[in-house]
């Protein structure tokens, strides 16, 4: 019989702990792909935030370090600096990349430090019980606004491509999702595009991923998939935003 898939090599034989239809594991699991692919594992370096995406060091079979709550960025930057020749992404969710880290964030992308950041974006903060986030959408409910968010009173979602797209610093910015086959093959293409604007020093890279997280949505698996593309998209709209030549 042939064999048509495989566990990537970069990818430890454990027990994912996310919860059942969250899309970090397909992200985890892309991004052992695509170092496998590219001939990475021996120079790829990860940075795991705080949130639900911290325990990336459990399955990852290269060298990962966590950082502090949102400061990622800033230490993805220190490591490239004294390593440039290693391929340094940071993995960071939406509160830690778009609230506590905004600075970090922001000024690593301005300065034009080569590293990738892979965002994954679920609109709530999830490890904590689902509180509103900067990306949560207008109307949706989270346990900080039973009622809904509201423009007037918690601001707008925050879409943090098109904040870096106007910097200089930043080369590639593209935006998926991991919420059906099609989108999780252009996710995949999307993430190997960024490492490789990495790889050819042409700037900040980043690619923000909607994903579902039915358990703080409080939505059956597939509802958060469709959910994705009926309203999540509407204000994060997919695609590229950025791109420099690469």
């Amino acid at each position: 019989m042939k064999k048509v898939y495989s566990r990537p090599s970069s990818l430890k034989e454990a027990h994912f702990h996310y919860c059942p239809g969250c899309g970090h594991a397909i992200v985890n699991r892309l991004l052992a792909e695509i170092i496998d692919e590219m001939n990475l594992r021996d120079s790829a370096i990860c940075v795991a935030p705080a949130g639900c995406g911290m325990l990336v060091y459990n399955y990852f079979d290269i060298d990962t370090l966590e950082s502090a709550h949102g400061r990622g960025a800033a230490v993805a930057t220190g490591i490239k600096r004294v390593r440039p020749d290693n391929l340094v992404f940071s993995y960071q969710g939406d509160g830690d990349l778009a609230a506590i880290g905004t600075a970090e964030s922001f000024h690593a992308a301005n300065r034009g430090e080569l590293i990738t950041v892979i965002f994954v974006n679920n609109g709530v903060y999830g490890m904590t019980g689902g509180q509103m986030a900067p990306t949560t959408v207008i109307d949706q409910v989270t346990t900080t606004t039973p009622s809904g968010r509201a423009s007037n009173q918690a601001g707008h979602p925050v879409r943090m491509c098109e904040v870096l797209a106007v910097l200089d610093g930043t080369s590639y910015l593209e935006r998926v999702a991991v919420n059906k086959p099609a989108a999780i093959t252009a996710a995949k293409k999307a993430i190997a595009k960024a490492f490789q604007h990495q790889l050819n020093r042409t700037g900040f890279s980043m690619v923000e991923v909607l994903s579902p997280c039915p358990t703080n949505w409080k939505m059956g698996t597939i509802e958060a998939c469709k959910w994705i593309d009926d309203v999540m998209s509407k204000q994060f709209p997919l695609g590229v935003v950025k791109e420099v030549k690469c």
